[in-house]
């Protein structure tokens, strides 16, 4: 009688524990994320795509401005060297090594956009605004990928640190992803200085 009455309590508790060790959720929230990041790296694709195109129509107006087409150039062939994929969105290294490249591509693209203050002809040349509008809407859509993805971490994450599916997380080997700073996170500290 007293088996009997133990395999029951010890069935209840079973039941109650599976429902609530948050296992789905894990998975759930772990998909999720693994989604987000895979939107950061198509919308990062989609400037790489835009930027032989932007590059070559400065070019036909800034024949002499060859070192910023280089660094666009070098700064686009690293990014695509790193090859990203959502299991390497859980290493905080490779992470910061893509955040570092697409920095460094930003900045360089800067430097292109600024080139074009100098020639009156490209600014109003259509392709070159049609160019540079998608660009800055692309670089809107990036940032709206990325605060999806570090929402969807942080939403991950507190899941992985909470009772009890953090014993889930442990038993089932899922951990805390890094999160997507800056590149530049000094730059972004500093106050910018406005002159009129």
């Amino acid at each position: 009688m007293y088996q009997r009455i133990f395999l029951t309590v010890a069935t209840i508790f079973m039941v109650i524990s599976l429902n609530g060790c948050g296992y789905n959720t894990l998975q759930s929230e772990d998909e999720t994320a693994d989604a987000a990041w895979s939107e950061v790296l198509n919308q990062y694709q989609r400037r790489a795509d835009l930027i032989p195109n932007l590059v070559n129509t400065v070019k036909g107006y800034a024949k002499h401005e060859q070192e910023v087409f280089t660094d666009v150039t070098n700064a686009r062939a690293k990014v695509g060297s790193i090859n990203m994929t959502a299991d390497d969105a859980t290493d905080s290294n490779k992470i910061k090594q893509f955040s570092q490249a697409q920095g460094q591509l930003s900045q360089a693209l800067g430097r292109l956009l600024a080139v074009s203050e100098r020639y009156p002809d490209l600014k109003a040349d259509q392709n070159f605004r049609d160019l540079q509008a998608q660009l800055e809407g692309t670089e809107n859509r990036i940032a709206l990928a990325r605060n999806r993805y570090i929402q969807a971490i942080q939403t991950y994450n507190t899941t992985v640190r909470s009772f009890p599916s953090n014993l889930t997380a442990k038993v089932v080997g899922m951990k805390i992803r890094p999160n997507f700073a800056p590149e530049n996170e000094e730059q972004v500290k500093q106050v910018p200085n406005v002159q009129f």
